[in-house]
């Protein structure tokens, strides 16, 4: 009887790992860019399907699902930028891939046609599909008419509804964003970017001309117009020379919030960021595609960190000092949107569950907010139809996707007919939440997995994830973004292969506060996240059912930075690790990020810089090492990983190497993220679960 359990226990082991490959965890369709229709009887989105990217839409009566674009391969050309036309009819969108610095777009298939982004409009019918020129950011007029849309940073136009070719509609100085057509459709404002400042413009469609009503040595952006047409609210950010990138941003020269006076042309300031805490507007804040909203009854909602986390206010423009807190709670506001009367705010939030996020709503003049969404899952890109909200959602065990939340708090699947049947969702474990201390005592969480059958008394090989960003936040189920979301399914296949797996959501990352992620002397400025990883580090260590002598560690971009950390300064830690496109030498970096960054003229920050790389500890380096990274990054310059490389080769580490020519940062192609995490296990699998024989690691040195 002992004999026949073994066996069976063997079997079922067997045959979940049969059942459980990267492909089938990464086969399920990705959505991205949902948008609803202004009328709310329409939805769209983007599905990705294993790197192949078709636009759909669905009918806010029965949500049944149309798929609009007949792309059918994984060809590295990528799709966005949805939006509805006011009218509901037609959808603009974007296809195609940004240039680098040398004006090349992204191509990594090799394809010998051009890849770079053209402007489509389609029939929400599926019919009418026209091109209507190179370019991204398209919006259209309030009649539906006329789209505007940005290429090479100017704004060009054209007639939805006839064959006339675009035009350039605005030539100026700087580089052109942030188009918003005026209520009545008769003017546009625009931002000009200048480098270290940003002006404010308006353009008169009828007179074809140009003004800049309130210019400063600042930076203007997110300009909004009031539902009147009356007044455009725009946010005013200092300029700070000496703020560099991957360094801590607490307190500085408060932005604040402006009035333009169309009729008058008369500027105000109606809010500014009160000193300390929040005095810096951080400029990833996941809010919404326009910081500054209108409501009714002139009501502006707008973000601020006054209070630490990442909330809305409003104020009267008419009485400037009733701003008001909109969404109290420990935890961050994303993906804002307004009801269809201007009434009501909904959004994603981690208040009340920090690693996870719901839908909540709140009534614009009474407050009180009201959860919509609960649970075990992760609800977020709320889109607002006739017949509930549209939202994305994915679970422990599901990957994102596209669902209705009811008023009474149900849920419904869209297109639950395009969901994969080979999908293992039953096979998957359930991570849980775990906190450890830094080296330095900081409170760190992470998400454990534990193997299938796991066993108390047993020695498991264990495996640190470092996600990258680094604002990010790795959560207790499938990520809300792509790249996270295929990591989490990695963590999941290595849990499933035998590992115990710590993700690490380390000092810097979002979701905890603006002072956790404006840590001090982080990144560039001390690598004091570091503390987290090597404290992560010995917490898994001291557990009894791991293995000390086989943990290993890896991650990408920022990730990677931290994975080459751990090698590089505790070798007697980590057995080995896989470093995806990381930053191997800050003081190089911030050159791809601030142009005219001098390590020369900037000697005591580049000493600091260079003191918080990977490369500063190379010494102590033994451990081996697989790097992965396209050489056409531009996050990430792929001469990190060259530099690297050429100095292990001199102090006589191991590594290995996958190379994906013409690929970006974040893998275009799915065929590069199959190939990026094949090579990841079989690296993990070597390393941890048997030594490399010494010729081996002679032959793979190259």
């Amino acid at each position: 009887m002992i004999k026949v359990f073994i066996f069976l226990s063997a079997f079922f082991t067997t045959t979940l790992k049969a059942q459980v490959t990267i492909e089938n965890l990464l086969s399920v369709p990705f959505p991205t860019n949902l948008k609803n229709s202004s009328d709310g009887k329409h939805i769209a989105w983007v599905f990705n399907d294993k790197g192949v990217r078709n636009l759909f839409t669905a009918d806010a009566r029965d949500f049944k699902t149309r798929m609009l674009t007949n792309n059918k391969n994984d060809n590295g050309i990528d799709m966005g930028t949805v939006q509805f036309t006011p009218d509901g009819n037609k959808i603009l969108f974007t296809e195609g891939n940004p240039n680098n610095s040398k004006g090349e777009a992204a191509n990594p298939a090799l394809l010998q046609s051009k890849t770079e982004r053209v402007v489509w409009v389609i029939d929400i019918d599926g019919k009418n599909l026209k091109k209507i020129g190179n370019g991204d950011d398209a919006v259209a007029s309030p009649d539906s008419k006329t789209v505007a849309f940005i290429s090479n940073n100017q704004i060009w136009s054209a007639p939805l509804d006839s064959a006339k070719p675009a035009e350039k509609l605005i030539q100026t100085r700087g580089n052109l964003s942030d188009i918003r057509w005026s209520p009545d459709g008769i003017k546009i404002a625009f931002i000009s970017n200048r480098g270290d400042h940003s002006f404010l413009g308006l353009y008169d469609i009828i007179n074809k001309t140009i003004t800049y009503p309130d210019p400063s040595v600042d930076k203007d952006v997110e300009p909004a117009w009031s539902p009147d047409g009356k007044w455009i609210a725009y946010i005013r950010t200092p300029n700070n020379r000496d703020r560099l990138p991957f360094t801590e941003k607490r307190a500085g020269s408060s932005w604040s919030i402006r009035l333009l006076n169309i009729e008058n042309s008369t500027s105000k300031e109606v809010w500014k960021a009160p000193a300390g805490q929040g005095s810096v507007l951080f400029p990833d804040l996941p809010v919404t595609a326009n910081l500054l909203l209108w409501g009714t009854n002139d009501q502006l909602i707008f973000p601020s960190e006054k209070d630490g986390w990442s909330h809305l206010y409003t104020l009267n423009i008419q009485n400037p000092a009733s701003a008001r807190l909109l969404t109290p709670g420990d935890g961050e506001v994303e993906n804002v949107v307004l009801s269809a009367d201007k009434k009501e705010i909904i959004y994603t939030t981690n208040i009340k569950d920090s690693h996870r996020r719901h839908i909540w709503k709140v009534n614009i003049s009474e407050g009180r907010p009201v959860q919509l969404s609960k649970g075990s899952g992760i609800e977020w890109s709320p889109a607002v139809t006739e017949n509930g909200i549209a939202i994305l959602r994915s679970t422990a065990t599901t990957p994102g996707w596209p669902y209705i939340l009811r008023e009474d708090g149900s849920l419904n699947k869209v297109a639950e007919e395009l969901f994969p049947s080979s999908f293992p969702e039953k096979s998957l474990v359930i991570p849980s939440d775990v906190t450890f201390k830094s080296k330095d005592g900081i409170l760190i969480h992470g998400q454990l997995f534990l193997p299938p059958n796991y066993q108390s008394n047993k020695k498991y090989p264990a495996l640190l994830f470092i996600h990258g960003g680094s604002r990010r936040q790795m959560l207790l189920g499938f990520h809300y973004m792509d790249y996270y979301s295929h990591d989490y399914a990695m963590n999941q296949f290595n849990a499933l292969n035998g590992y115990i797996v710590l993700s690490i959501n380390y000092r810097s990352g979002i979701g905890y506060g603006l002072n956790f992620r404006e840590a001090l002397h982080y990144g560039a400025n001390g690598g004091s996240e570091y503390n987290d990883v090597i404290g992560a580090g010995l917490y898994i260590k001291s557990r009894p059912d791991v293995d000390t002598k086989r943990i290993g560690l890896w991650g990408g971009s920022y990730g990677g930075y931290l994975t080459a950390m751990g090698l590089a300064n505790n070798s007697d830690v980590f057995a080995c690790g896989v470093d995806i496109h990381g930053v191997h030498d800050w003081s190089d970096e911030l050159k791809n990020w601030v142009a005219d960054y001098d390590p020369a003229t900037r000697a005591t920050f580049a000493k600091i810089a260079f003191a918080s790389s990977p490369v500063n500890f190379l010494k102590g380096w033994r451990s081996p090492v697989l790097f992965i990274h396209g050489d056409d990054d531009r996050n990430v310059p792929f001469n990190q990983t060259v530099n690297l490389i050429e100095k292990l080769r001199q102090h006589n580490v191991y590594f290995e190497q996958l190379i994906f020519p013409d690929e970006v940062h974040s893998f275009l192609l799915y065929s590069n993220w199959l190939k990026a995490y094949h090579a990841s296990s079989d690296f993990f699998n070597r390393q941890l679960n048997k030594a490399i024989p010494s010729s081996l690691a002679l032959k793979n040195k190259k």
